[in-house]
């Protein structure tokens, strides 16, 4: 029996699960700029995953790092989804949350309508 694929799958479905609530709070603490770490994080990774000779870590360093590399879509669209006020906003950043709000205007709700817009747009 080959258990490779299961051992794969587990680390990326781990590294997945992780990565999602470390780019909530890190968007949270720190705000978009921290996308900066999850680019380091990310080459880090991809350098890691080069020079290992063993294929399984280096698939999961590889996965590793190109969820690195998702995440910095996603705390910039955490910002976004902070701005709608799907997600808290950090008290001690909240002049920069209305500065933004007032930067972008009804763009912010306009570009990205929420699940009920959405359904009512489709007519559902």
């Amino acid at each position: 029996m080959n258990f490779s694929g299961l051992i794969v799958g587990v680390a990326v479905f781990l590294i997945i699960g992780v990565c999602h609530p470390i780019t909530i709070k890190m968007e949270y603490y720190w705000g978009k700029r921290s996308w900066m770490v999850f680019c380091a994080a990310g080459v880090v990774f991809t350098v890691a995953s080069l020079l290992v000779d063993g294929l399984i870590i280096s698939t999961i360093l590889g996965a590793a790092a190109f969820s690195c590399f998702w995440g910095i879509h996603e705390i910039l669209s955490q910002e976004m989804r902070v701005l709608r006020g799907w997600f808290p906003e950090n008290p001690a950043r909240h002049e920069y949350y209305e500065r933004r709000r007032a930067e972008l205007g009804d763009k912010i709700l306009k570009s990205h309508p929420s699940h009920k817009n959405l359904k009512e747009k489709l007519g559902k």
